[in-house]
């Protein structure tokens, strides 16, 4: 068999091996491209556990007009700084998230939050200009 009809099976394989693929996994739901980075993995973490406020969080919240969502927002699309946060403690993670306030997108927000096993713990909440 010549070189030239070993690639024309091969590449007929593949493709057919990809047609097939995208049929069985294209409608399954199945996606890559959420939870697998150590940004969104973290951001879900946080998302998923009781959350607390502090009540130094929540005076910044009424100074600021914020509300609760606005946090949930900021876990939702927000960027954890990873240089800045302490993650080698032994009982509790602390975790310094920043984000674009969703009322106003020219506003920063940065909040602290302690990652524990059953609840995170908003520690402080402050406006970046």
């Amino acid at each position: 068999m010549s070189i030239l009809k070993r690639f024309a099976f091969y590449f007929g394989g593949f493709a057919l091996g990809l047609v097939l693929l995208y049929f069985f996994i294209g409608g399954s739901g199945a996606s890559c491209e959420y939870d697998y980075g150590p940004n969104s993995r973290t951001l879900k973490n946080i998302r998923l556990k009781e959350r607390v406020f502090t009540n130094e969080a929540l005076m910044s919240l009424k100074k600021n007009q914020l509300d609760t969502s606005d946090i949930s927002n900021l876990l939702l699309n927000g960027d954890v700084l990873f240089s800045q946060s302490n993650t080698k403690l032994d009982s509790c993670d602390v975790y310094v998230i920043e984000g674009t306030h969703k009322k106003n997108s020219s506003k920063r927000l940065k909040i602290s939050v302690e990652n524990c096993n059953k609840k995170a713990t908003i520690q402080n909440i402050t406006f970046i200009n």
